[in-house]
């Protein structure tokens, strides 16, 4: 008498007879968390986008929860590490005007480097990102804080160097708007092109980078809420009234 596998020998037969199979799983766990968000996609949905069993998914990742750190650190290992070699180069500029622009460069470049969805940038993750801060789900925000936390305080502290006179609450505040705007300039590009009713391409990567990177900078030079800000030069219209 021959005896049917198992359930989890049937899983691993089926792994090793489709070495792609882990790799469709997270394409289609990345897209579906993207567009609908992590709580509201189930292991079933991601097993029937990717042309698997559910026994599959959890063979691979044990549980939709590592799944999801699982496209993170494919996404943000490289790019951290380049954030972090561009930081530590920008450290180094001594002028500290140079210095606090390439220390944003550092931030924003990695995140348009490559629109490969496989390492580092890419729109889908960076909607995903979107998506999962929205959310407000807890797995996700302390897979973000374990992904990103580290790196982040090393750029708010480089800024703060930089600007020793802005308070670092302030500083912390100003980052988080950044990135506010990079997820939004990355995922919405052709906003840009209907608003400026054609003369700027939303979707030129270079000229976003340089955009973000100067607004962002003015906006960490900005007085802090609790300095007076610059006295404006009058006109000599408003000397005459």
């Amino acid at each position: 008498m021959i005896r049917k596998p198992t359930s989890k020998a049937t899983d691993k037969a089926a792994a090793t007879r489709k070495p792609n199979l882990r790799e469709a799983i997270l394409v289609a766990a990345e897209e579906l968390f993207s567009t609908n968000g992590f709580n509201a996609v189930s292991v079933r949905d991601i097993a029937q986008a990717a042309g698997a069993n559910p026994g599959s998914v959890t063979y691979h990742f044990k549980t939709k929860d590592g799944l999801l750190l699982e496209i993170y650190r494919r996404h943000c290992g490289p790019m951290n590490r380049r954030r972090s070699e561009l930081l530590a180069a920008a450290r180094r500029v001594r002028d500290l005007q140079d210095r606090l622009e390439a220390i944003v460069r550092a931030f924003v470049l990695p995140a348009f480097s490559s629109g490969s969805d496989l390492a580092g940038g890419g729109a889908r993750f960076t909607r995903l990102r979107a998506v999962m801060s929205a959310e407000g789900n807890e797995v996700a925000r302390k897979i973000i804080a374990q992904t990103f936390d580290d790196t982040s305080h090393a750029f708010i502290d480089a800024i703060h160097e930089s600007l020793p006179h802005v308070p670092r609450t302030e500083i912390v505040w100003r980052s988080h708007f950044l990135l506010g705007a990079l997820y939004y300039t990355l995922v919405t590009p052709e906003r840009v092109s209907r608003l400026s009713r054609g003369s700027a391409d939303g979707g030129d990567a270079g000229n976003a980078i340089e955009q973000l990177v100067r607004a962002t900078v003015a906006s960490f030079q900005a007085p802090a809420l609790d300095q007076p800000a610059p006295a404006r030069r009058r006109t000599p219209a408003q000397d005459k009234i």
